[in-house]
């Protein structure tokens, strides 16, 4: 089946990620940039009042960044196709990668302590190739153990039938 970047192709149910994701990127992102940030407010109080821009843009980089990280999150989904998974994902600069089951090695399921508090894995597809696997993060625990069994099952009966 031909599918279609970003276009909805009949017959194609995509399952988008878990919004818990795009929480718990953006608690990453405020634990990231919190130490800019008190450097450039201590200097500000501190050294400079100059140093109140530095303040201004990193609160405004901050701002933007949970503005796109919920963005980012709502385009992240996949397809279980009959040969192959889609994984779709980028609104601005889209990507679209097909794996078929007949190239999957294993699949593999990880977690995070941000993910786990928000009860949320990711799956890795493996292929023979480096170039060839996908990620599918923020998926719920289920959901994520019962889509590695599915693929690691379609993955063995599609090599035994070659």
């Amino acid at each position: 089946m031909t599918v279609a970047l970003y276009d909805d192709t009949p017959g194609i149910v995509w399952r988008p990620v878990s919004p818990r994701l795009a929480s718990a990127r953006r608690i990453a992102t405020v634990v990231t940039m919190a130490p800019f940030l008190l450097g450039a407010l201590a200097l500000a109080i501190f050294v400079t009042r100059w140093s109140w821009v530095a303040v201004a843009v990193l609160l405004a980089l901050l701002v933007l960044q949970f503005v796109l990280i919920g963005r980012q999150v709502s385009a992240i989904s996949y397809a279980e196709l009959p040969e192959e998974l889609v994984i779709r994902r980028g609104r601005l600069f889209r990507r679209l990668v097909s794996i078929p089951y007949g190239r999957l090695q294993y699949a593999d399921m990880a977690s995070g302590p941000l993910e786990r508090h928000f009860d949320l894995a990711s799956v890795t597809i493996h292929t023979a190739s480096t170039a060839s696997g996908g990620t599918i993060p923020g998926l719920p625990v289920a959901e994520a153990e019962d889509l590695r069994e599915r693929l690691t099952a379609r993955g063995e009966a599609q090599r035994a039938g070659l």
